[in-house]
């Protein structure tokens, strides 16, 4: 049983996955605009960035574990391989507060991490804390309050992991924020936001249990298909606008052979809304939309360089 479930099991491990594909886009693009001013990227500063996200990551998913297995959620939902909670704490109840200590403990990292940039270069300050305010703001507040705001609770991944993560990159590896940059991290925004969406289909009777008000419990399943739909079209049409402007390289649409993957997701989510198996194909498609797009589109900034 140890072995079946192990103390890391509240990080979510596999899940954790999509903190690298994010921050590629965002050290990417931070490596784009110096070169265009002949400077290079400080890759000990990426590092750190890098390992400051996963840290977050690591840290929401373990209070959310933590949190999920108190109120008795875990144990109500109907767990997939994208959904349900990893299953870890129900099996085994002592490894609670490890959970606990684990969210808090990289939630800190995550602080520390920001603390050295602010403290290292103080010109920063103004930029970087605001950012980092409201990522330990979501961290914190995620499951036991926007998860009853709906449409707050839609949002809240993609900020993490769009605007927070590729501004605040973009911050500490360049010195300041763009516009651009707040365009292009419409393109994990959207994403991500649809990835928790979907991956919230199956556990609509459970979230209603325990009081979360998720927007497929708001709108239904099949009610919630055209927002994963609207969502889909501006992550890739904000990439399809930066390029006609001009915003980043032409090889930046490299991010639209995603766009395929996405439709089918999307077909996929609406012929079976309200049939959690045949659901989980599309739930395994909008996985890799996440995974694969912003990768393709850092590579295209990095083969811009």
């Amino acid at each position: 049983m140890a072995s079946e479930h192990p103390w890391w099991g509240p990080a979510r491990v596999p899940f954790l996955l999509l903190t690298p594909a994010c921050m590629a886009l965002g050290v990417a693009w931070s490596a784009w605009q110096l070169a265009q001013q002949g400077l290079s990227l400080n890759a000990l500063d990426a590092l750190l960035c890098v390992l400051g996200a996963l840290a977050a990551h690591v840290a929401v998913n373990a209070l959310n574990e933590h949190h999920d297995f108190r109120s008795g959620l875990d144990q109500r939902t109907q767990r997939t391989p994208f959904s349900g909670g990893s299953g870890v704490l129900p099996a085994n109840p002592s490894l609670a507060p490890v959970a606990w200590a684990m969210g808090w403990g990289a939630l800190l990292f995550t602080v520390l991490t920001g603390l050295y940039f602010v403290v290292s270069r103080p010109g920063l300050l103004w930029d970087l804390a605001p950012l980092g305010l409201v990522g330990v703001a979501v961290v914190v507040s995620y499951t036991p309050w926007l998860t009853r705001h709906p449409w707050l609770c839609l949002m809240a991944p993609g900020l993490g992991f769009g605007p927070l993560m590729l501004l605040g990159t973009e911050v500490v590896l360049t010195g300041a924020m763009s516009w651009q940059g707040l365009a292009l991290s419409v393109l994990p925004f959207c994403l991500v936001n649809n990835l928790l969406l979907l991956n919230q289909f199956p556990d609509v009777e459970a979230d209603q249990s325990v009081g979360r008000r998720t927007l497929p419990v708001l709108l239904g399943r099949l009610g919630s298909v055209p927002v994963l739909g609207l969502q889909y079209g501006l992550a890739f049409g904000a990439v399809l606008l930066g390029l006609a402007l001009g915003w980043w390289p032409a090889a930046t649409g490299l991010a639209v052979l995603g766009l395929p993957l996405a439709v089918s997701a999307w077909q996929r989510a609406q012929a079976h809304a309200d049939d959690l198996p045949g659901l989980q194909p599309a739930m395994a498609l909008n996985v890799a939309v996440n995974l694969i797009t912003p990768v393709l589109a850092a590579l295209g900034l990095a083969l811009s360089i």
